[in-house]
């Protein structure tokens, strides 16, 4: 047998070979298709295959491809950046580029503390986090997530940032019911905030809708404005990490945009340039800028690729093409469809213990008990047994973790923003026998393994 050469996550699982792509579906070497259920990582928002970004793709590479940003600026990073500003909450943020959503959370990172420190506040240089939570995978993103599995073979490396609780209404931390709460669980940010002192704290930072690390958790509603108000109240900047959320995913183009809360700064990723090009972004609002345009006048951090001519023209027909298809309104209707048939499934599988989610961003939590909402026990796999049932079958969907612990099961939905109704209804056809073959193999004898 042939040696491999590429690392691929499991090294000895044998990977099809992907041939091409065609709206929302990927044919292997054997012609098998398959429903991306999921845009690869929440990432292909217009689905593959696109012609209108290939031709830009083209156009863009018959002029130049690349420059280096200490030597050039090109056209297409400077309309992006500006095209940016003019989406987001506010409409006055700088445009720092990057190639991916960890890079992106660790420079918004980055500049946060160097606000402060050219602000003369030096101490300022801890981020606070949530406990469910995940923002990339380099070590200084990788501080300030609080996803378990991910985190585990790391934490010798990483800073000790402080953690606070999420908003995890299905299974709040606080034991409340939706409605009357009284959003109970921001508060704990400005607990943290006080005993660590703020006087030693640069920024909060959290993901509109919590994906990887809980599976399209939805904070109440006013979670956030209050969280922005207690940012506000002891001076602490805020960063909203969109990279999953962020360009028209959740039916608004930013997650934030739902709570109507301007974040200071704001992670891009993923669907910024739908899987066409490795793209994302940090913005930064103008006055957490300003002591930096009055001090050093440069932000430390650099990347080789950064704005590079090609992949800001891509980003840039990726935005023109959901603007053009009107696909943040369709996320949000067809997000309304779909979650309606993932509760309609619910009805009737007992081990489905919450769908959730907002626009085309959604997940189901899979329970061993729905009265006490016990999960299962993790050396079970369930939620590894249900995407690959689905694999086999024909349909992509992401993994994610779910109950408090981050050890529970969960899986996301997050097809591409063009899928139809018919191909939404064999989604869920597809899925619904993936979990009901699953819950048939978790026999009685099995399940006292929980």
């Amino acid at each position: 047998m042939k040696r491999e050469h590429v690392i691929k996550p499991v090294l000895d699982h044998h990977y099809p070979t992907i041939q091409y792509g065609k709206g929302v579906y990927l044919y292997d070497e054997q012609g098998k298709a398959y429903i991306d259920g999921c845009s690869g990582a929440v990432t292909a928002g217009l689905g593959h295959g696109v012609q209108e970004i290939i031709d830009a793709m083209m156009e863009q590479a018959n002029k130049v491809s690349f420059v280096y940003r200490s030597q050039f600026t090109s056209e297409p990073a400077e309309q992006l950046a500006e095209k940016l500003s003019d989406l987001a909450p506010g409409n006055d943020y700088w445009t720092f580029f990057v190639n991916s959503g960890s890079e992106a959370t660790e420079t918004a990172m980055k500049i946060a503390i160097q606000h402060w420190q050219e602000k003369g506040r030096p101490g300022k240089n801890k981020v606070i986090s949530r406990r469910m939570s995940y923002h990339g995978i380099t070590l200084g993103a990788l501080s300030m997530s609080g996803h378990v599995l991910r985190r585990r073979r790391f934490i010798p490396l990483l800073e000790d940032f402080p953690v606070v609780m999420p908003p995890y209404c299905y299974r709040c931390p606080l034991g409340k019911t939706v409605g009357n709460c009284q959003v109970a669980c921001a508060d704990d940010l400005a607990t943290a905030i006080k005993r660590i002192g703020a006087e030693h704290i640069a920024a909060f930072i959290a993901e509109p809708i919590i994906g990887a690390a809980g599976g399209a958790i939805v904070p109440p509603e006013g979670y956030y404005k209050k969280i922005k108000a207690i940012c506000e109240q002891y001076d602490i900047l805020f960063i909203a990490d969109e990279v999953m959320t962020g360009i028209a995913r959740t039916g608004a183009m930013f997650g934030m945009q739902h709570d109507e809360v301007e974040p200071d700064l704001m992670a891009l990723g993923k669907g910024m340039s739908a899987g066409y090009t490795p793209m994302a972004a940090t913005l930064v609002k103008d006055h957490v800028m300003e002591p930096i345009l009055k001090g050093t006048k440069s932000i430390m951090s650099g990347h080789t690729y950064s704005a590079n001519p090609q992949s800001a023209a891509i980003s840039l027909a990726v935005l023109t093409y959901i603007d053009k298809h009107q696909l943040v309104s369709a996320a949000a209707n067809k997000g309304r469809y779909l979650l309606n048939a993932l509760h309609l499934l619910a009805d009737g599988i007992k081990i489905i213990g919450d769908v959730r989610g907002k626009g085309l961003l959604l997940a189901i939590e899979f329970v061993a008990d729905r009265t006490n909402k016990q999960p299962f026990a993790p050396g079970l796999g369930v939620t590894s047994r249900i995407i690959e049932n689905a694999f086999q079958k024909g349909l992509l969907v992401y993994p994610a973790a779910g109950a408090i612990d981050g050890e529970g099961d969960a899986i996301i939905i997050a097809p591409p923003l063009i899928i139809s109704e018919e191909e939404m209804n064999q989604l869920v056809r597809i899925l619904a026998e993936s979990i009901r073959e699953v819950m048939a193999e978790l026999t009685p004898s099995t399940l006292e393994e929980i």
